[in-house]
């Protein structure tokens, strides 16, 4: 399994390496009164850990509540 997962991390690496590289011209992003000057590879890289981020913290969040929903059952039913 850590082999299968060792893959798959050098074949992303090696797609996002391509991509940075094939894609090197400045992209501006806007947002309101902000606005972001930068290569799309970094937009997409600062975008990717965001995403990540955010994914953790909701799994995490999600699993408090359900542990916590399973600590109220086991105390009223033990």
């Amino acid at each position: 399994m850590r082999v299968l997962c060792l893959l798959f991390l050098l074949l992303f690496s090696a797609a996002f390496g391509a991509f940075a590289y094939y894609n090197q011209e400045p992209t501006t992003i806007r947002f309101a009164e902000w606005s972001i000057t930068s290569s799309l590879a970094m937009i997409a890289g600062t975008t990717y850990i965001l995403g990540m981020l955010s994914g953790w913290t909701l799994i995490r969040m999600v699993r408090q509540s359900a542990n916590r929903a399973m600590e109220v059952v086991e105390q009223r039913y033990a």
